[in-house]
């Protein structure tokens, strides 16, 4: 028989973390965003890892700006951010207060809310593409600025929160590259997925910008 998922939020203090520990122990866990026109909850299948001032892939790499503030408050909250004028990605603020770590969310499997999910995913031929990608996540979702900075362990009543889910086990965690991370924060292993699940998303090294002449 399945275990059911576990509908208790997870605290605070799981989030207080070193950022490598709470990434893998992210997948598996339940997202649940309450839109307007009801819920849509989502089990994480891939994040990656961003670990702040020592990692040049972060944005917090280079310090604190009005666009990263919410990276240096404490764990628990959501980081948003947008994209190449079009895209929003979902993170999660971890370890302690000051050290702008975090985990983003790159694709996941929506269990409730599939309907509310393909109004706003047209684009998607099966249900496991509607979050395969963290645009894609968040757009599922209904995810925006707008959610920046919300605490995901303030309970239900929340737009954004976290169950803890059916937490996958360590055999069945894979890791590697994170995707289109150049530079030096490329040698990082630091994206986790779970092994053979349909909803993660593909690879893809970074392709360095061509510059107009």
């Amino acid at each position: 028989m399945t275990e059911s998922p576990d509908r208790r939020p997870l605290p605070r203090d799981f989030f207080d973390r070193p950022v490598l520990e709470v990434a893998p122990d992210l997948l598996g866990r339940t997202l649940i965003r309450d839109t307007d026109d009801g819920p849509i909850e989502l089990r994480l299948t891939e994040v990656e890892a961003y670990a702040g001032a020592i990692d040049p892939g972060s944005h917090a790499f280079r310090g604190r700006t009005d666009r990263n503030a919410v990276m240096f408050g404490p764990p628990g909250h959501a980081y948003v951010y947008f994209t190449y004028g079009m895209w929003h990605c979902l993170n999660l603020v971890c370890g302690p207060e000051g050290m702008a770590s975090g985990v983003l969310l790159r694709a996941g499997e929506i269990g409730v809310g599939v309907e509310l999910a393909r109004k706003r995913r047209l684009s998607a031929r099966h249900d496991r593409e509607l979050a395969k990608g963290p645009a894609r996540l968040a757009t599922a979702l209904d995810v925006d600025r707008a959610l920046n900075g919300t605490d995901v362990c303030a309970g239900p009543e929340a737009p954004l929160s976290i169950l803890a889910g059916t937490p996958v086990p360590p055999d069945q965690v894979r890791s590697g590259p994170r995707t289109g991370v150049g530079g030096d924060g490329a040698v990082h292993p630091w994206r986790f997925w779970i092994g053979d699940d349909p909803s993660v998303s593909p690879y893809r090294a970074h392709a360095p910008r061509k510059r107009r002449t």
